[in-house]
């Protein structure tokens, strides 16, 4: 007996991850009912009328996602391990919104003789989880602030030494004369599912799985040719 497809609610935030996985869909043969560019709309249709798509602010997608408002969704790698990944299944890495996150310091201030000698480092970050597990490894004592914007400007003015955030052309660093001086992770788009639409969905959402993953292989090996 063949599955019902079952209609499916597709999260995604504004910027560059909304603009780099219009390709992914493209590739996958769906496309958008209109850009955000010209529209406020939350909900999108897109040319399957299975598929919807929902905007929601970036730190919210894994909960739309977890919570079962969205079926599945695509989030930044810097998100989920702040967020967590209860009620998430993670299968694919998109390889797509590619950055870093890393510390950076203004410049002239000695990191490592800082790090080094013991000091206590104020460090300002809206990561909060990352960096402290980051600098517990390292054995570094921090007081960290956690802020949600802006975070160039807290060294500038005193509030903080050093900075955790992603970084990816170093161009905003660099405007502010602040240095990357310790990258701690790459960071990627993931998608990510509800793990109960995963067992309830499965008729329509393994297509759209097995669709991107083919998508992400073949982008990986055409990268390999061109190196070679």
């Amino acid at each position: 007996m063949k599955e019902t497809m079952q209609p499916l609610t597709l999260a995604l935030s504004t910027g560059r991850i909304f603009t780099e996985t219009l390709p992914l869909l493209a590739a996958a043969g769906l496309s958008v009912s209109e850009h955000l560019d010209n529209s406020r709309k939350l909900i999108i249709a897109t040319s399957d009328p299975n598929l919807r798509i929902v905007i929601v602010r970036a730190a919210d997608v894994p909960t739309y996602v977890q919570y079962g408002a969205a079926d599945l969704g695509v989030a930044g790698k810097d998100v989920l391990l702040e967020h967590g990944s209860d009620g998430l299944y993670q299968p694919i890495d998109l390889k797509i919104a590619r950055c870093r996150m890393a510390v950076a310091v203004p410049e002239g201030f000695d990191y490592e003789h800082a790090v080094r000698q013991g000091a206590r480092l104020k460090v300002a970050t809206k990561y909060v989880k990352t960096a402290r597990e980051h600098f517990a490894q390292k054995g570094v004592h921090v007081d960290l602030i956690k802020l949600y914007g802006s975070m160039e400007l807290a060294p500038l003015i005193g509030l903080a030494d050093a900075i955790v955030d992603l970084v990816s052309s170093g161009n905003t660093l660099r405007a502010n004369h602040l240095v990357e001086v310790e990258q701690i992770m790459p960071i990627s788009a993931r998608l990510i599912v509800n793990q109960a639409a995963l067992k309830l969905k499965r008729a329509s959402l393994q297509p759209l799985l097995d669709a991107f993953s083919q998508i992400v292989r073949h982008e990986g090996a055409s990268a390999l040719e061109r190196s070679a």
